[in-house]
């Protein structure tokens, strides 16, 4: 909902960051694994309730995931579909990783995390789906790798969920409940938006 928003107003400052570090030499598809890797360092920490050290990880995933894109818009090599490709895959699997962390540390919370990762996967199934679709119905995108149909819960609103639920874990249960209704929101927006622009 809110990611459009944000990348109006980062795109400069990201793409200024962007050309210095791929004048250093440092490609998208390095800062995406290094990204990956914070991010599982992130989910290992969560396992072991240190939440305070896997929400510094995990923003600094965050961080990463924004920079690889911006390295790859303004360096040399240009976005390929590798990177596009690889980037969702890092972050399905962070984001799925976080979820499954915290029913790791907090066995109370495990049905409500269970609960959000079906939402995860029917709402990865619409927009993926939609993004398939749209490629090959020539719909234009926002210059991503991939067409993301808008949703009430996009990256912007999973960074603000994710930091409320790692600086809350007493509170997961309710948290992830609540989160979950609002991914499970987003998949009926993202059917409803692709039922109108198929016509159906």
């Amino acid at each position: 909902m809110l990611d459009s928003s944000f990348r109006r107003h980062l795109d400069q400052p990201l793409a200024v960051v962007g050309r210095r570090i791929a004048a250093a030499g440092i490609t998208p598809t390095a800062l995406t694994g290094i990204g990956f890797v914070l991010g599982l360092a992130a989910c290992v920490a969560i396992a072991y309730e240190r939440w305070w050290l896997g929400l510094a990880l995990w923003l600094l995933n965050r961080i990463a995931d924004g920079l690889d894109g911006a390295v790859a818009r303004n360096g040399d090599i240009g976005p390929t579909d590798l990177g596009g490709f690889l980037d969702i895959i890092a972050d399905f699997a962070i984001y799925g990783g976080v979820v499954a962390a915290v029913g790791i540390a907090i066995p109370e919370a495990r049905v409500a995390a269970l609960i959000t990762f079906v939402a995860y996967y029917l709402n990865g199934a619409a927009f993926l789906a939609w993004s398939s679709l749209a490629t090959k119905r020539a719909h234009e995108g926002d210059g991503r790798s991939l067409v993301f149909p808008a949703g009430l819960a996009e990256g912007s609103e999973t960074i603000v969920a994710y930091i409320i639920l790692l600086a809350f874990p007493g509170w997961a249960v309710e948290i992830l409940w609540i989160w979950a209704a609002v991914v499970g929101v987003t998949v009926i927006q993202r059917i409803l938006f692709v039922r109108a622009k198929l016509g159906a």
